[in-house]
């Protein structure tokens, strides 16, 4: 896997789970998540997902 097929994959498990996370909160406490933490939400998916990712690509080869 390319290394710009791993970021885009990755941008986009952040941008769902910040997304996710808002819609979630708003649901919960009626008003916006604080864009900090929706920041924070998607950095820690990306995480994980960049090293699934990583692992998949060490696996295959």
């Amino acid at each position: 896997m390319k290394l710009w097929h791993r970021l885009l994959i990755t941008l986009i498990a952040m941008l769902l789970a910040s997304f996710a996370a808002g819609r979630l909160w708003i649901a919960s406490f009626d008003f916006p998540l604080p864009s900090y933490l929706a920041g924070l939400v998607g950095g820690l998916t990306a995480l994980p997902v960049w090293e699934l990712l990583r692992y998949f690509r060490n696996r295959v080869v």
